[in-house]
Formats: structure tokens, C-alpha cells, sequence
């Protein structure tokens, strides 16, 4: 992330992880699927701000995230 700061906690990591079956996840395992989430939301939230501003609006709504995604 641009900022260096993280803002998803590693306990949602994990659950994530194990919602898809792994019994056990190393600490290494969190911070990496943390970073990678954290960079795909950084790229998302800033393409889906300019579509906002596209579109003349300074409020990100969900349609945008949802055209961000495609």
C-alpha cells in the first residue's frame, strides 16, 4: 500500500483461509494474503474513484466498485 500502513487485521486472514479449508495458517501465510488483498483494494478503490469523478461525483458508490472489478 501506498501509505505503508495496514488496514485489514490478520485475524481476518486467517478466517479467510480457513473458510477455504486449510486447518492451520502460518503467520507468514496472513501477511501474505494481506498484502496481496491490500494492493487489489488500493487498485480497485483508485479506478473506482475515477469513475466517480467520470461520472461528475465526488461519492464512490457501489456501482462503481462493481465497473472498477470488470
Amino acid at each position: 500500500m501506498a501509505n505503508g500502513k495496514n488496514v485489514l487485521p490478520l485475524a481476518a486472514m486467517e478466517k479467510l483461509l480457513k473458510n477455504c479449508g486449510a486447518p492451520r495458517v502460518s503467520e507468514d501465510a496472513k501477511e501474505a494474503l494481506r498484502e496481496a488483498l491490500e494492493d487489489y483494494g488500493e487498485m480497485l478503490g483508485e479506478r473506482a474513484v475515477k469513475i466517480a469523478q467520470h461520472s461528475g461525483r465526488k461519492t464512490v458508490k457501489a456501482g462503481d466498485i462493481k465497473l472498477a472489478i470488470k
